[in-house]
């Protein structure tokens, strides 16, 4: 039987096509190449603001940011990049870290001529958006984040991973079985609605059968020692955007994010509690 995901990829590629996008293989440098998916009209775009979405870990780029980029690729330059061991992003490189990832997603929109951008980041995408913007502030203007941290401390695990009733992130975050898929999309999901079966096989096939090694280094780099986390000093305007209903990263951590970036005293930030958000992390 055909992969559901693998007949409906070539569909959404030809309409992202339709809609202005292209898709690009950056090379970063000898070894690491990024996935970007990009305004095809490189002339126009250069008028438009540019706006990058950044993916979570549960899926590649474009799977994740596909509504958004057909509503707003008219409007803006919309880059939608997939992180290392996604998509067709890869590295020779033994590093993991979200400064790596930063860094590779920066020097890529560099090569593409981006200058100056707005990063959407969902969950994992908002802890590497906060280190881009920590990174390289010239190239980050501003910020929405939805559903994400700062970093991923070991209080923070702890309690997300209790809320959920997993014992370990790759457990949650890298499902080997189909029920480890539904309990992933169940969480992720406000009110999921019935799926048969055999897509989240065919899910769990497609998305969750390649780079699983790096994946879980990727998740061990993530956690922070508590007494090593430092909150940085960020000069972008930052809007939260997060589900009601959120249990990972819930209203509490919403709020003690506000305090962090309180911290940076030429912040502006702004939260927004929206029921029906999904946190596909």
């Amino acid at each position: 039987m055909v992969n559901t995901l693998s007949l409906y990829k070539p569909l959404l590629h030809g309409l992202l096509k339709l809609a202005g996008m292209n898709r690009r293989v950056v090379e970063i440098e000898s070894g690491t190449a990024i996935n970007f998916w990009v305004p095809s009209d490189e002339t126009t775009s250069k008028k438009k603001p540019a706006v990058v979405f950044l993916h979570g870990f549960g899926s590649d780029g474009i799977l994740t940011w596909q509504f958004q980029v057909f509503a707003l690729a008219n409007k803006y330059a919309v880059y939608v990049p997939d992180f290392l061991f996604y998509g067709d992003s890869i590295t020779d490189k033994s590093e993991r870290s979200p400064a790596f990832q930063a860094e590779c997603m920066a020097k890529g929109l560099w090569k593409l001529g981006v200058e100056k951008c707005t990063l959407v980041g969902l969950s994992y995408g908002g802890m590497v958006g906060f280190k881009m913007a920590e990174m390289y502030p010239n190239l980050v203007d501003s910020m929405v984040i939805t559903c994400s941290v700062m970093a991923l401390t070991e209080s923070i695990t702890r309690d997300g991973l209790q809320r959920i009733g997993c014992p370990s992130w790759p457990q949650y975050l890298i499902p080997e079985t189909v029920e480890g898929v539904k309990t992933l999309l169940d969480v992720a999901f406000y009110k999921l609605p019935w799926i048969p079966n055999f897509i989240y096989k065919d899910i769990l096939e497609d998305m969750y059968s390649d780079h699983r090694k790096e994946r879980h280094e990727l998740l061990e780099d993530l956690i922070v020692k508590d007494k090593n986390f430092t909150a940085p000093h960020f000069t972008q305007r930052i809007h939260l955007l997060w589900g009601g209903d959120d249990i990972i990263f819930d209203k509490t951590e919403a709020r003690n994010l506000i305090e962090y970036v309180h911290s940076s005293i030429d912040s502006s930030i702004y939260l927004a509690f929206e029921k029906h958000l999904l946190h596909f992390t």
